[in-house]
């Protein structure tokens, strides 16, 4: 590959980048905390392009003409073709394409496809229990937002009732909806650092309203006794008393 070619390559990949990380299109990767390491890295790549641009321009500029000329008389005079001989094929350039995509359409967050590739049931030691074994109260209020992950938890590890526990209790949760085995689910996503070891949460929906799968809701329920068991992959049951579509909020991910 051509030193231009590389160096052309590295400006999109930069841009490509510091144009992710600038906007909210970065959290469909990484987390929150990670804005910061894809900026310093694009603008390290850019640098880098800028650098390896200035020197070859450099470089063709202060090449001696006599020197190329002799060069091509040589060539000629010994009946090669120096056009031929040193002619690059156009392969390399194919690697431009997934960055233009980038730059063009950038690629959804992980969702339904990902949720329905994975094995049912929620993973118990992502559910994370507390060190002393119980949850502090759930927030005040008639039904006191939640995210999936620690609802989840608290049906997982602390679904008796005791302190901090979910029996008789409304809480609202926001997910997108599954469909896979005759039920719905809600369901999100969890990554420890980015969207290549995101693992889903999902809540079986008892009520759910008719909607295809991919579908926000924000939903009002109340788990069901007897749910988030080994016998059901510690997926827990809750009964939907109210549910409204939303948007895709830009934080799809729970951390």
């Amino acid at each position: 590959m051509k030193r231009d070619t590389q160096n052309v390559l590295l400006v999109l990949l930069g841009g490509a980048l510091v144009k992710i990380a600038s906007t909210d299109l970065y959290l469909r990767y990484v987390k929150p905390g990670n804005q910061w390491y894809l900026l310093t890295a694009g603008a390290v790549i850019l640098v880098l392009a800028g650098v390896g641009l200035l020197r070859d321009a450099w470089l063709a500029r202060s090449a001696n003409p006599r020197r190329r000329g002799a060069g091509v008389t040589h060539d000629v005079a010994h009946g090669r073709d120096s056009a031929h001989e040193h002619h690059e094929p156009h392969s390399p350039w194919l690697l431009l394409l997934p960055v233009l995509a980038i730059f063009l359409v950038a690629p959804p967050a992980l969702g339904v496809d990902s949720v329905q590739r994975s094995a049912a049931g929620n993973s118990v030691t992502g559910a994370g229990d507390p060190a002393d074994g119980r949850f502090p109260p759930l927030p005040a209020g008639p039904a006191p937002e939640l995210r999936l992950s620690d609802f989840v938890a608290r049906a997982v590890w602390d679904g008796s009732g005791g302190s901090g526990g979910l029996a008789g209790r409304d809480v609202t949760l926001t997910g997108f909806v599954v469909l896979r085995g005759g039920s719905a689910e809600l369901a999100r996503l969890v990554i420890t650092c980015c969207a290549a070891d995101a693992r889903p949460m999902t809540v079986r929906l008892t009520g759910a309203p008719d909607v295809p799968s991919g579908t926000w809701l924000r939903v009002r329920a109340r788990m069901l006794p007897g749910s988030a068991t080994v016998a059901d992959g510690y997926t827990p049951s809750v009964r939907v008393l109210d549910a409204e579509p939303v948007p895709e909020p830009a934080e799809a991910y729970e951390y």
